[in-house]
Protein backbone atom coordinates (compact mmCIF):
# COMPACT_ATOMS: atom_id res chain seq x y z
CA UNK A 1 0.00 0.00 0.00
CA UNK A 2 1.24 3.34 -1.04
CA UNK A 3 1.03 6.50 1.53
CA UNK A 4 0.73 9.95 -0.18
CA UNK A 5 1.25 13.31 0.99
CA UNK A 6 -0.64 16.51 0.93
CA UNK A 7 2.41 17.58 -0.74
CA UNK A 8 2.35 14.47 -3.41
CA UNK A 9 -1.80 15.58 -3.86
CA UNK A 10 -1.81 19.33 -4.39
CA UNK A 11 0.83 18.80 -7.22
CA UNK A 12 -1.49 16.60 -9.09
CA UNK A 13 -4.92 17.88 -8.20
CA UNK A 14 -5.28 21.35 -10.27
CA UNK A 15 -4.72 18.67 -13.75
CA UNK A 16 -8.05 16.86 -12.49
CA UNK A 17 -10.94 18.45 -14.02
CA UNK A 18 -12.97 17.55 -10.86
CA UNK A 19 -16.89 19.12 -11.65
CA UNK A 20 -17.86 16.45 -14.13
CA UNK A 21 -16.37 13.73 -12.09
CA UNK A 22 -18.11 14.50 -9.05
CA UNK A 23 -21.58 15.30 -11.24
CA UNK A 24 -21.19 11.71 -11.88
CA UNK A 25 -21.02 10.70 -8.25
CA UNK A 26 -24.55 12.43 -7.39
CA UNK A 27 -26.25 10.68 -10.50
CA UNK A 28 -24.74 7.48 -9.89
CA UNK A 29 -25.74 8.27 -5.97
CA UNK A 30 -29.47 9.51 -6.82
CA UNK A 31 -29.71 6.41 -9.71
CA UNK A 32 -29.16 3.89 -6.56
CA UNK A 33 -25.41 2.62 -8.36
CA UNK A 34 -23.60 3.59 -5.12
CA UNK A 35 -23.78 1.69 -2.01
CA UNK A 36 -23.41 4.89 0.72
CA UNK A 37 -24.11 3.97 4.50
CA UNK A 38 -24.96 5.77 6.98
CA UNK A 39 -22.45 8.69 8.14
CA UNK A 40 -19.84 7.32 11.20
CA UNK A 41 -19.60 10.40 13.19
CA UNK A 42 -17.94 11.38 17.11
CA UNK A 43 -19.09 14.27 19.09
CA UNK A 44 -16.45 15.02 21.53
CA UNK A 45 -17.54 17.74 24.30
CA UNK A 46 -13.79 19.17 26.06
CA UNK A 47 -12.57 20.39 23.86
CA UNK A 48 -14.98 20.77 21.46
CA UNK A 49 -15.12 18.18 18.61
CA UNK A 50 -16.31 16.31 15.23
CA UNK A 51 -14.91 13.42 13.35
CA UNK A 52 -16.74 12.25 10.67
CA UNK A 53 -16.51 8.30 8.94
CA UNK A 54 -17.79 8.28 5.20
CA UNK A 55 -17.56 5.70 2.96
CA UNK A 56 -18.77 3.84 0.33
CA UNK A 57 -18.32 2.33 -3.49
CA UNK A 58 -20.19 3.14 -6.95
CA UNK A 59 -21.07 -0.13 -8.55
CA UNK A 60 -18.92 -1.33 -11.33
CA UNK A 61 -15.73 0.82 -10.63
CA UNK A 62 -12.52 -0.51 -8.93
CA UNK A 63 -12.16 0.83 -5.92
CA UNK A 64 -13.98 1.52 -2.68
CA UNK A 65 -13.23 4.41 0.04
CA UNK A 66 -13.28 5.16 3.70
CA UNK A 67 -12.68 8.94 4.74
CA UNK A 68 -12.11 10.32 8.03
CA UNK A 69 -12.34 13.56 8.57
CA UNK A 70 -11.73 15.72 11.88
CA UNK A 71 -12.74 19.30 12.78
CA UNK A 72 -11.73 20.91 16.38
CA UNK A 73 -12.49 24.38 15.98
CA UNK A 74 -10.52 25.54 19.81
CA UNK A 75 -7.24 24.29 17.97
CA UNK A 76 -7.01 27.85 16.55
CA UNK A 77 -5.73 28.56 19.99
CA UNK A 78 -3.09 26.16 19.63
CA UNK A 79 -1.85 27.31 16.47
CA UNK A 80 -2.99 24.22 14.81
CA UNK A 81 -5.15 23.64 11.90
CA UNK A 82 -9.24 22.82 12.88
CA UNK A 83 -9.37 20.10 10.53
CA UNK A 84 -7.31 16.92 9.54
CA UNK A 85 -8.05 13.64 7.89
CA UNK A 86 -7.33 10.97 4.79
CA UNK A 87 -8.75 8.82 2.69
CA UNK A 88 -8.19 5.61 2.28
CA UNK A 89 -8.61 3.29 -0.93
CA UNK A 90 -9.31 -0.62 -1.49
CA UNK A 91 -9.53 -3.02 -4.39
CA UNK A 92 -13.64 -3.53 -4.31
CA UNK A 93 -12.32 -7.23 -6.08
CA UNK A 94 -10.75 -8.31 -3.12
CA UNK A 95 -10.62 -6.13 -0.70
CA UNK A 96 -6.72 -4.93 -0.55
CA UNK A 97 -5.35 -1.88 0.36
CA UNK A 98 -4.31 0.04 -2.39
CA UNK A 99 -3.33 3.36 -0.76
CA UNK A 100 -3.73 5.97 1.97
CA UNK A 101 -3.92 10.16 1.14
CA UNK A 102 -2.71 11.60 4.07
CA UNK A 103 -4.61 14.96 2.96
CA UNK A 104 -4.87 16.34 5.84
CA UNK A 105 -9.05 17.01 5.36
CA UNK A 106 -7.74 19.15 2.21
CA UNK A 107 -9.82 16.62 -0.40
CA UNK A 108 -13.01 17.01 1.65
CA UNK A 109 -12.59 21.00 1.78
CA UNK A 110 -11.89 20.80 -1.89
CA UNK A 111 -14.60 18.14 -2.73
CA UNK A 112 -17.15 20.66 -0.67
CA UNK A 113 -16.21 23.31 -2.70
CA UNK A 114 -16.35 22.32 -5.59
CA UNK A 115 -20.17 20.63 -4.64
CA UNK A 116 -20.85 24.31 -4.53
CA UNK A 117 -19.95 24.96 -7.38
CA UNK A 118 -21.84 22.52 -8.79
CA UNK A 119 -24.94 23.86 -7.46
CA UNK A 120 -24.34 27.13 -8.40
CA UNK A 121 -23.88 26.10 -11.75
CA UNK A 122 -27.58 24.30 -11.85
CA UNK A 123 -29.47 26.36 -9.49
CA UNK A 124 -27.85 29.88 -9.26
CA UNK A 125 -29.69 33.27 -10.96
CA UNK A 126 -28.83 33.30 -14.78
CA UNK A 127 -27.56 36.81 -13.71
CA UNK A 128 -26.15 36.84 -10.46
CA UNK A 129 -25.63 40.51 -9.38
CA UNK A 130 -23.60 39.79 -6.19
CA UNK A 131 -22.29 37.16 -4.40
CA UNK A 132 -23.06 37.01 -0.71
CA UNK A 133 -20.74 34.99 1.29
CA UNK A 134 -21.73 33.89 4.88
CA UNK A 135 -18.24 32.77 7.43
CA UNK A 136 -15.10 34.22 6.75
CA UNK A 137 -12.50 30.57 7.46
CA UNK A 138 -11.08 28.13 5.05
CA UNK A 139 -14.82 26.72 2.94
CA UNK A 140 -15.54 30.72 2.46
CA UNK A 141 -12.12 31.32 0.52
CA UNK A 142 -12.90 27.74 -1.15
CA UNK A 143 -16.33 28.33 -2.33
CA UNK A 144 -15.32 31.56 -4.08
CA UNK A 145 -12.99 30.51 -5.83
CA UNK A 146 -14.63 27.72 -7.48
CA UNK A 147 -17.59 29.40 -8.12
CA UNK A 148 -14.98 31.36 -10.33
CA UNK A 149 -15.62 28.65 -13.39
CA UNK A 150 -19.49 28.86 -13.16
CA UNK A 151 -20.37 32.31 -11.92
CA UNK A 152 -19.28 35.38 -13.99
CA UNK A 153 -19.92 37.64 -10.72
CA UNK A 154 -17.10 38.96 -9.16
CA UNK A 155 -18.78 41.52 -6.96
CA UNK A 156 -19.15 39.80 -3.13
CA UNK A 157 -20.73 40.91 0.07
CA UNK A 158 -18.79 38.86 3.15
CA UNK A 159 -20.65 38.86 6.75
CA UNK A 160 -18.56 37.54 9.54
CA UNK A 161 -18.40 37.90 13.40
CA UNK A 162 -14.67 39.06 13.86
CA UNK A 163 -14.19 42.68 11.83
CA UNK A 164 -10.76 41.34 11.91
CA UNK A 165 -11.59 38.55 9.88
CA UNK A 166 -13.60 39.40 7.26
CA UNK A 167 -10.87 42.52 6.44
CA UNK A 168 -8.05 39.67 5.93
CA UNK A 169 -10.80 37.45 3.81
CA UNK A 170 -11.70 40.79 1.83
CA UNK A 171 -7.97 41.56 1.06
CA UNK A 172 -7.27 37.78 0.09
CA UNK A 173 -10.23 37.24 -2.29
CA UNK A 174 -9.11 40.64 -4.09
CA UNK A 175 -6.39 38.87 -5.05
CA UNK A 176 -8.14 36.42 -6.68
CA UNK A 177 -9.91 38.83 -8.75
CA UNK A 178 -13.01 39.73 -6.70
CA UNK A 179 -14.46 42.83 -5.58
CA UNK A 180 -15.07 42.34 -1.81
CA UNK A 181 -17.04 44.53 0.66
CA UNK A 182 -17.28 43.78 4.15
CA UNK A 183 -21.09 43.81 6.26
CA UNK A 184 -21.27 44.72 9.59
CA UNK A 185 -24.91 42.87 9.31
CA UNK A 186 -26.11 40.14 7.57
CA UNK A 187 -29.52 41.58 6.53
CA UNK A 188 -27.08 43.57 4.23
CA UNK A 189 -25.88 41.05 2.48
CA UNK A 190 -28.80 39.18 2.21
CA UNK A 191 -31.05 42.28 1.32
CA UNK A 192 -28.30 42.41 -1.78
CA UNK A 193 -26.85 39.41 -2.85
CA UNK A 194 -28.89 37.04 -5.12
CA UNK A 195 -26.43 34.11 -4.50
CA UNK A 196 -25.96 33.08 -1.14
CA UNK A 197 -23.34 30.54 0.08
CA UNK A 198 -23.52 29.69 3.60
CA UNK A 199 -20.21 28.43 5.09
CA UNK A 200 -19.84 28.60 9.21
CA UNK A 201 -20.32 26.24 12.34
CA UNK A 202 -23.46 27.78 13.78
CA UNK A 203 -25.68 26.70 15.92
CA UNK A 204 -28.81 28.52 15.59
CA UNK A 205 -30.11 30.68 12.28
CA UNK A 206 -28.30 33.13 10.93
CA UNK A 207 -30.71 33.80 7.97
CA UNK A 208 -34.81 34.07 8.53
CA UNK A 209 -37.50 34.05 5.56
CA UNK A 210 -37.86 37.87 6.04
CA UNK A 211 -34.31 38.69 4.71
CA UNK A 212 -34.49 36.85 1.76
CA UNK A 213 -34.78 38.59 -1.83
CA UNK A 214 -37.47 36.42 -3.68
CA UNK A 215 -34.92 34.71 -6.58
CA UNK A 216 -32.08 34.13 -4.35
CA UNK A 217 -30.48 30.93 -4.37
CA UNK A 218 -28.85 29.90 -1.04
CA UNK A 219 -25.99 27.29 -0.54
CA UNK A 220 -25.92 26.43 2.92
CA UNK A 221 -23.16 23.45 3.47
CA UNK A 222 -21.68 24.69 7.18
CA UNK A 223 -24.50 22.08 8.78
CA UNK A 224 -23.29 18.92 8.86
CA UNK A 225 -23.71 17.52 11.75
CA UNK A 226 -27.41 17.13 13.77
CA UNK A 227 -26.27 19.95 16.09
CA UNK A 228 -25.65 22.69 13.37
CA UNK A 229 -28.16 25.13 11.82
CA UNK A 230 -27.87 28.12 9.43
CA UNK A 231 -30.84 28.96 8.29
CA UNK A 232 -34.12 29.86 9.85
CA UNK A 233 -36.56 26.62 8.19
CA UNK A 234 -39.45 28.86 7.05
CA UNK A 235 -36.76 29.89 4.12
CA UNK A 236 -36.90 26.42 2.98
CA UNK A 237 -40.44 26.43 3.23
CA UNK A 238 -40.92 29.02 1.16
CA UNK A 239 -38.43 28.46 -1.42
CA UNK A 240 -39.78 26.99 -4.85
CA UNK A 241 -37.34 24.14 -4.78
CA UNK A 242 -35.26 22.50 -2.13
CA UNK A 243 -32.20 20.55 -3.20
CA UNK A 244 -30.33 17.84 -0.95
CA UNK A 245 -27.03 16.15 -1.77
CA UNK A 246 -28.74 13.17 -0.26
CA UNK A 247 -32.69 12.90 1.10
CA UNK A 248 -31.64 10.04 3.34
CA UNK A 249 -28.02 11.90 5.13
CA UNK A 250 -30.75 15.04 5.01
CA UNK A 251 -33.28 13.69 7.42
CA UNK A 252 -30.70 13.19 10.40
CA UNK A 253 -28.74 16.22 9.48
CA UNK A 254 -28.36 19.63 8.15
CA UNK A 255 -31.04 22.58 7.16
CA UNK A 256 -33.17 20.04 5.97
CA UNK A 257 -33.87 18.34 9.14
CA UNK A 258 -34.28 21.07 10.84
CA UNK A 259 -37.18 22.33 8.30
CA UNK A 260 -38.64 18.57 8.71
CA UNK A 261 -39.10 18.43 12.21
CA UNK A 262 -40.29 21.81 12.88
CA UNK A 263 -42.72 21.05 9.67
CA UNK A 264 -41.66 23.63 7.65
CA UNK A 265 -41.28 21.44 5.13
CA UNK A 266 -42.24 17.56 3.85
CA UNK A 267 -39.72 14.98 2.81
CA UNK A 268 -42.20 15.15 -0.47
CA UNK A 269 -41.34 18.47 -1.13
CA UNK A 270 -37.19 17.38 -1.63
CA UNK A 271 -35.19 16.92 -5.17
CA UNK A 272 -32.18 15.26 -5.04
CA UNK A 273 -28.78 16.67 -6.58
CA UNK A 274 -27.90 13.78 -8.49
CA UNK A 275 -31.52 13.76 -10.12
CA UNK A 276 -31.46 17.30 -10.99
CA UNK A 277 -27.66 16.39 -12.59
CA UNK A 278 -29.14 13.63 -14.55
CA UNK A 279 -31.90 15.49 -15.85
CA UNK A 280 -34.71 13.54 -14.17
CA UNK A 281 -35.85 16.66 -12.39
CA UNK A 282 -36.01 19.88 -13.13
CA UNK A 283 -33.41 22.52 -11.85
CA UNK A 284 -34.15 26.28 -11.37
CA UNK A 285 -36.60 27.23 -14.19
CA UNK A 286 -36.67 31.27 -13.85
CA UNK A 287 -35.11 34.01 -12.29
CA UNK A 288 -37.93 34.43 -10.08
CA UNK A 289 -37.49 31.82 -8.09
CA UNK A 290 -36.05 30.79 -4.76
CA UNK A 291 -33.84 28.08 -4.01
CA UNK A 292 -31.93 25.95 -1.90
CA UNK A 293 -29.10 23.94 -1.52
CA UNK A 294 -28.66 21.77 1.70
CA UNK A 295 -24.71 20.11 1.19
CA UNK A 296 -24.27 17.63 4.21
CA UNK A 297 -21.24 16.11 2.25
CA UNK A 298 -22.07 12.50 0.71
CA UNK A 299 -19.29 10.10 0.23
CA UNK A 300 -19.76 9.50 -3.52
CA UNK A 301 -17.81 12.83 -3.41
CA UNK A 302 -15.07 11.23 -1.68
CA UNK A 303 -14.76 8.41 -3.98
CA UNK A 304 -14.58 10.20 -6.70
CA UNK A 305 -12.14 12.71 -5.70
CA UNK A 306 -9.92 10.04 -3.97
CA UNK A 307 -10.10 7.82 -7.30
CA UNK A 308 -9.23 10.49 -9.61
CA UNK A 309 -6.08 11.61 -7.03
CA UNK A 310 -4.92 8.07 -6.79
CA UNK A 311 -4.92 7.33 -10.72
CA UNK A 312 -3.08 10.81 -11.27
CA UNK A 313 -0.47 10.04 -8.84
CA UNK A 314 0.31 6.40 -9.79
CA UNK A 315 -0.17 6.94 -13.26
CA UNK A 316 1.46 10.40 -14.15
CA UNK A 317 3.27 10.87 -10.97
CA UNK A 318 5.60 13.23 -12.81
CA UNK A 319 3.01 15.28 -14.84
CA UNK A 320 2.30 18.95 -13.61
CA UNK A 321 -1.03 20.48 -14.10
CA UNK A 322 -1.80 22.18 -17.58
CA UNK A 323 -4.54 23.81 -16.45
CA UNK A 324 -4.14 26.47 -13.46
CA UNK A 325 -6.11 25.77 -10.23
CA UNK A 326 -8.79 27.84 -9.48
CA UNK A 327 -6.39 28.78 -5.95
CA UNK A 328 -4.10 30.22 -7.80
CA UNK A 329 -6.09 32.54 -10.14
Amino acid sequence: MKVFTLKEIKAVLPGIDLIPLIEEGFAAYSQGRAVVPPVGELILKDPPGDVHIKYGYIEGEDYFVIKIASGFLDNQKLDLPSGNGMMLLFRQETGEPVCLLYDEVYLTDIRTAVAGAIVAKYLAPQNVERIGIVGTGNQARLQLAYLKGVVDCRHVLVWGRSEEKKQLYSREMAQKGFTVEACNEISELAEASNLVITTTSATAPLLTADLITPGTHITAMGSDTVGKRELDGVILGQADLVVADSISQCRERGEIAWALREGDIQEDDLVELGDVLSGSHAGRQSDDQTTVADLTGVAVQDIQIARAVYEALHNKPDERAKNPSPLSS
